[in-house]
């Protein structure tokens, strides 16, 4: 049996749209093996449980890129990540079938593969280039081609996801984005993500405020979500350091100093006074990124 954990992910981080994310400690774990004949899944809904699953079906992929005949499927399902919350639960699952399968079929693919093929199905690396390298990651695709760096993050940072208690698809979010957008929005951004990067790695947490702006996503997704303008403005007035959109929504992310006690505490008294529930949940980045373990019967 095989083993996989991977973790939630956030994209975008404001300004960075399609092209930032970063691991947190909040995770998927999959339990894969080759059976005799069939497909059994366990952990999960069962309107989800058939070949359909997202799982199976990129383990399927995996194992048509390899070239590996196998024989039946088992799966079981242990999952923290909410799912269509913006938090990668989409990329675990397609993470975790692709390393699982390619475990199975003898580690044929490498890392960069991996991450390739999970891009490919994802559609952009995102969320599945952090959730397979862990940390910060910048990516990209061109011409079928997955380039990716990893940002070294200074020290002093922890992060708080607000987490509503309704669905926002990938779909919905996405359609409700402009298809062009002014020259000087663009400009805008570029500025922002730059800011973003150095001011993380040099440890300049002063400008993070300014580097979460962005005008190419956010005020269009937040526009879906109830109470969005309200809470992001909340954050920013009881010592956050900055307040993003979690991919696409609906959940929003907030970066904290380390050692910072009092928000927490604050923002839960403040989104009981809503009408909709929200859940907050404190995270750390992780750096490990997806993690494979055999396990003898």
């Amino acid at each position: 049996m095989i083993e996989i954990r991977v973790p939630a992910t956030s994209a975008n981080m404001g300004p960075g749209f399609d092209c930032l994310g970063i691991a947190l400690n909040l995770y998927n774990h999959f339990i894969i093996e080759e059976i005799e004949e069939g497909l059994i899944i366990e952990g999960c809904d069962k309107e989800f449980a058939n070949d359909n699953n997202l799982i199976y079906t990129s383990m399927q992929k995996c194992f048509e890129r390899v070239g590996y005949k196998y024989k039946g499927i088992k799966i079981k399902i242990e999952h923290d990540i909410p799912v269509s919350r913006g938090l990668g639960s989409s990329a675990a699952c397609i993470l975790g079938g692709i390393i699982g399968a390619n475990e199975i079929a003898g580690g044929v693919l490498n890392r960069d593969e991996i991450l390739e093929l999970a891009t490919e199905i994802e559609g952009h690396p995102d969320n599945v280039a952090p959730a397979l390298l862990g940390g910060m990651i910048v990516s990209l695709q061109e011409d079928n081609k997955v380039y990716h760096s990893r940002i070294e993050i200074a020290k002093g940072l922890k992060f708080c996801a607000l987490i509503p208690d309704f669905k926002l698809s990938t779909e919905e979010s996405r359609a409700i984005l402009p298809k062009k957008i002014p020259y000087k929005d663009g400009v805008f951004n570029v500025g922002r993500v730059s800011l973003m990067i150095s001011g993380l790695i040099n440890g300049q947490f002063d400008l993070i405020h300014l580097a979460c702006k962005d005008r190419l996503h956010q005020k269009y997704r937040g526009s879906l979500i109830e109470d969005y303008d309200a809470i992001t403005k909340y954050c920013e007035s009881v010592n956050s350091l900055g307040v993003f959109l979690s991919g696409a929504g609906p959940t929003i992310m907030v970066i904290l100093k380390e050692g910072n006690d009092s928000f927490h505490n604050d923002i839960v008294r403040y989104l009981s006074k809503l009408k909709r529930n929200w859940m907050v949940k404190e995270l750390n980045i992780d750096f490990d990124g997806a993690i494979v373990k055999h396990i003898n019967k």
